[in-house]
């Protein structure tokens, strides 16, 4: 059983800290990592590394390739680190592989702010999910995805499936009510850092706010806390719902077929965490009864979403292809954290995002 990782890293003695790039990173970037911890030696082979297509794109182009001789070179290359930017390749495997031929290797810094789920997919052994410390990008993509969450309510609260629909047939209907997020309760599922700022951007339009922790206590701007056991008692009380909970053993389709039954009629749904969170099936029932007036979905249970999936096609359904935590910023963003957690690192402190290695996330 691995050991829950405590909030002290042990201090060092080596002056110097070998980072290597395990994926994408510019050198304008690798700079700023340096000017903020000037004791990193940045190391890297632009080469080996695939294009990215788009900022955030940690996975580089699909159809590069090194040839035999470059993953060599770039296997080799890897099991040279301390430190590991990224996951290399963005591939589990590819990561047991390097914690295997690296005894040295101490902390890897992944790319996704649910990276958790990278490492357990890893199946790393009790040792070396206690010899290295795992962390995430988590908080980099907490304003974009909470407002996305803000206009999945706003989708819901505006008819904006009625509106698109009505515009693809030119219909010029009688007129009928809309919703106002300021008259409306909602519940976030899942306070960390997407969620809590959910909570702030949904205060600031008035919305009552109700969310869901495991750990008793109070949270700006955020009305009332409930544990996640009592979610089904609480749920029909409300008008929107955002998901913001990471893919975990204890989440998996806890939003399930009891708490859709219990929703309000016509309660819009928003998910940016982590699609296994929601029965899709159970999401499904839920909007042919009218008990779901509209989903707002940028993350699936499996993704690529199956073209097969009757959730591409039904009337009520938004669906976003994973991408709205993408913004110009991120890269840069990830960086700068990454820089701040190296002088943690160097200096012997808990570094920010630790990846729970019980959990994973």
């Amino acid at each position: 059983m691995p050991i829950r990782p405590k909030d002290t890293t042990v201090p060092r003695t080596d002056p110097r800290l070998r980072v290597v790039a395990a994926t994408p990173i510019s050198e304008e970037l690798i700079g700023l990592v340096q000017s903020i911890e000037p004791r990193i030696d940045f190391v890297r082979d632009q080469a080996l590394l695939p294009p990215m297509r788009h900022p955030g794109d940690h996975g580089g182009d699909p159809s590069f390739s090194r040839g035999d001789a470059g993953q060599a070179r770039f296997e080799a290359l890897l099991d040279t680190a301390e430190v590991l930017y990224g996951v290399p390749d963005e591939k589990p495997a590819a990561l047991a592989r390097t914690v295997a031929a690296n005894p040295a290797l101490r902390w890897v810094q992944t790319m996704p702010a649910g990276g958790g789920a990278q490492v357990k997919a890893a199946d790393l052994d009790a040792e070396q999910l206690e010899r290295i410390v795992f962390s995430t990008t988590a908080g980099v993509h907490a304003l974009p995805l909470a407002e996305f969450g803000v206009f999945g309510l706003l989708a819901g609260a505006k008819s904006l499936p009625r509106l698109l629909e009505q515009q693809r047939t030119t219909t010029w209907s009688g007129r009928w009510t809309m919703g106002l997020i300021s008259e409306q309760r909602i519940l976030v599922v899942g306070l960390g850092t997407i969620g809590r700022e959910t909570a702030r951007l949904l205060h600031a339009l008035g919305a009552t706010v109700i969310g869901t922790s495991r750990h008793p206590g109070e949270v700006d701007h955020v009305a009332e806390i409930v544990h996640p056991d009592r979610l089904a008692e609480v749920v029909g009380t409300v008008d929107g719902i955002v998901v913001t909970l990471p893919g975990t053993a204890q989440t998996d389709k806890l939003l399930d077929e009891a708490f859709f039954a219990a929703v309000r009629p016509d309660t819009t749904i928003v998910s940016v965490g982590r699609g296994t969170v929601i029965d899709e099936d159970a999401l499904l029932r839920a909007l042919e009864a009218g008990r779901i007036g509209c989903a707002v979905l940028d993350v699936t249970a499996k993704e690529p979403l199956d073209p097969s999936s009757a959730l591409w096609r039904h009337p009520l359904v938004i669906i976003s292809p994973h991408t709205a935590a993408l913004n110009a910023a991120e890269d840069r963003l990830i960086a700068e954290l990454f820089a701040r957690n190296a002088t943690r690192f160097l200096d012997g402190e808990p570094l920010i995002n630790r990846v729970d290695t019980v959990e994973f996330y």
